[in-house]
């Protein structure tokens, strides 16, 4: 996959990530669906860290970007 491909697919996902809202849930969802949203954030927090640790086995590091 193209570099330019996967930057828009994973600005697609922090797009779609920012858009939950779980305090917006009822209780009972959130109750309901709390084993599968557990897996996926611990699935996420998976692949981010294994992204993270490519980019720092290069000797590079990941710096939060600064806002003007």
């Amino acid at each position: 996959m193209r570099t330019n491909d996967v930057m828009t697919r994973l600005e697609a996902a922090v797009s779609a990530l920012g858009d939950v809202d779980v305090s917006a849930w009822p209780e009972d969802t959130l109750k309901e669906q709390l084993g599968e949203l557990s897996a996926v954030l611990v699935a996420l927090d998976g692949v981010l860290s294994r992204v993270a640790d490519g980019v720092r086995a290069r000797g590079l590091r990941i710096e939060e970007p600064v806002s003007v």
